[in-house]
């Protein structure tokens, strides 16, 4: 199938865009490669300390298996990382049984949004992308390992540790998912509980009921919010096994996989015949590849800020027009909440990840000519994984949906783009996500109410202050002033009042989670007001127009332009919860138009 056009175009505008960086990129990793196997270049000491509580220190010191490490973002608060307790000693025998050595390497930090939503520690999520990076830099460091597997699920997490992989991309890089939840409560019923809730209808004891049927066990959460849109991306990108993305955890498939992780962990180092670094992975056509399939499920805004950031730990410069431009070109090809009714689980079953790719590539729609860690070009990714004894075999998957209601062919989507806008105007840069607002919400004209913080809009809510039709701006919400927290939990809000007839929208420089939909967002709006953006502009009363069809965020009032930014307090978000320990990230960050990153 001919590649088409527009998907050729932003790969090529990409790749020009990128000339000089990835350049250096691949020089630098190519010279780290050059140096052979780590552990022969540690002294005796060096690799006495190395090894000293390894039961196999002879192999590790006299022989040529390859050693991989792992890193980590195990903890048991987490219900998607939970299930990451049993993987080491599972990696352990089958890397041995593969002829490897195998150490945990180290741990990373891995925060849930889900917790945090709302409450101050939600200043640092952001942030702990970056020090997932470091952290997992700080465990590659000791020079030890010939290929390394990465264990991370959710929002910041993957993300940070595609940055430390592709940092290290000389060394072969495996992922190995951890699979969602079974399903429980349905997620357009705990929604309606949670609206139900914000409009004082039923008790917090209805609110926790539903809460806890909907999060209900070891794995991830069942939407496909951020954590499952990263799970897509790594498989769209070559770094999981064919198929691996939503098999549930702790059943024989799971485990299965993890052995099949490992063994492709051991076969590509430098040491064998497959030597595949990360960072050849890791190039333009696999993330044009990843934003292609962000656009055809529908998945979550805030890779549009950890795309850019990964993509420049290897040396690739990715702008937002690169989203906007592919949205245009890519259908929806899913419905999976918050953007339909189905969870990942059902997804999976309609024909999942792996009928997608199969029918992007058959629309040129995907490179196929991309190294991935199956040892095939992406076409490999149209085969599912079945139990085979003690092993996998991938057959070939569905060739048509199990369910049109959830999954539908490139030829006949739910819309014919991906629902993700770039906007522009005179109150800065941003995107907009439409693919679950209805059509007739796609333009908002109305008076500006301005707030400083969420805390302010839901009190005036309480306060029965919405009474029209309304823009909610939440200025000083973004990496530089503190972090950039999700703004989550003025969903239930928003969507209550769009319920009572009104037409409303939000415009932030902070986020929104991927688990938001219904009510249109112009979020990562950039200059941020913290640093004099357009935004820090805005006075109660201001006209303002929201297009998403021509990707337009415009103030009205005839004076906008020659007014004063109001000035930014730093003062709420400079301590408590941790947040003392983060000043200097938040002088540095980047503007979300750009990854808002700190270490890239």
């Amino acid at each position: 199938m001919t590649m088409h056009a527009t998907i050729d175009r932003v790969t090529d505008r990409i790749r020009a865009r990128s000339r000089h960086s990835r350049d250096a990129y691949l020089t630098k990793i190519a010279r780290a490669a050059e140096e052979g196997p780590r552990r022969a270049h540690l002294s005796c000491g060096n690799q006495a300390h190395a090894y000293a509580a390894m039961p196999d220190k002879d192999d590790l010191a006299l022989s040529r298996k390859p050693n991989i490490g792992i890193v980590t973002a195990y903890n048991d608060m987490l219900s998607a990382h939970q299930p990451y307790e049993r993987y080491p000693d599972l990696i352990r025998r089958a890397g041995n049984a593969a002829g490897a050595t195998v150490q945990v390497a180290g741990g990373v930090p891995a925060m849930c949004d889900g917790v945090t939503q709302g409450r101050a520690g939600m200043e640092l999520s952001l942030f702990s992308r970056d020090v997932i990076a470091l952290a997992a830099g700080v465990a590659l460091s000791h020079d030890c390992f010939d290929s390394a597997i990465y264990l991370g699920v959710c929002d910041k997490i993957v993300p940070g540790l595609v940055m430390a992989a592709a940092t290290f991309g000389h060394i072969p890089a495996v992922f190995l998912p951890a699979g969602p939840m079974p399903s429980g409560l349905p997620n357009d019923e705990k929604s309606r509980v949670r609206q139900q809730f914000a409009a004082g209808e039923v008790g917090r004891d209805a609110l926790m009921a539903a809460e806890m049927a909907s999060y209900h066990s070891p794995g991830t959460c069942t939407f496909y919010g951020t954590a499952n849109s990263n799970q897509m991306l790594m498989e769209f990108m070559g770094l999981h096994l064919p198929g691996s993305s939503f098999v549930n955890p702790n059943t024989p498939l799971r485990e299965a996989l993890t052995v099949a992780g490992v063994q492709r962990a051991a076969a590509i180092t430098r040491l064998g015949n497959d030597y595949l670094p990360a960072g050849e992975v890791l190039d333009e056509k696999a993330f044009v590849n990843g934003i292609v399939g962000l656009m055809a499920t529908g998945g979550s805004t805030n890779l549009v800020m950890h795309i850019p950031a990964m993509a420049k730990a290897a040396g690739i410069q990715i702008d937002i027009e690169d989203f906007n431009d592919i949205s245009e070109s890519v259908p929806l090809m899913a419905r999976v909440y918050p953007n339909g009714l189905a969870d990942v689980n059902h997804f999976h079953a309609a024909g999942g990840i792996g009928y997608m790719i199969g029918q992007l590539l058959d629309a040129g729609l995907l490179h196929p000519d991309v190294k991935t860690i199956n040892g095939t070009g992406l076409d490999g990714y149209t085969a599912e994984p079945k139990l085979d004894g003690d092993g996998i075999r991938w057959d070939q998957g569905v060739r048509e949906s199990l369910n049109d209601r959830i999954l539908r062919p490139a030829s006949n989507p739910f819309a014919a783009t991906g629902g993700l806008k770039q906007l522009n105007g005179n109150l800065g840069r941003g995107v907009i996500k439409i693919s679950a607002v209805a059509e007739e919400r796609h333009v908002i004209e109305a008076k500006a109410r301005v707030f400083d913080d969420q805390e302010q809009v839901k009190a005036a809510f309480k306060a029965g202050e919405f009474t029209e039709d309304t823009v909610v701006v939440v200025r000083f919400q973004g990496p530089r002033a503190n972090g950039m927290p999700e703004l989550h939990s003025l969903t239930p809000v928003l969507a209550v009042l769009q319920d009572r007839g009104l037409r409303v929208a939000l415009l932030t420089d902070g986020r929104m989670s991927g688990a938001s939909g219904k009510v249109p967002a112009a979020i990562h709006v950039s200059p941020e007001a913290s640093v004099g953006g357009p935004l820090a502009r805005l006075r109660d009363g201001d006209l303002i127009r929201l297009d998403a069809r021509t990707g337009r965020i415009d103030c009205l009032a005839p004076d906008f332009e020659d007014r004063p930014a109001v000035a930014h307090d730093p003062a709420p978000s400079s301590e408590g919860m941790g947040r003392e320990l983060f000043a200097a990230f938040r002088a540095v960050a980047g503007p979300a138009t750009e990854g808002a990153g700190v270490v890239v």
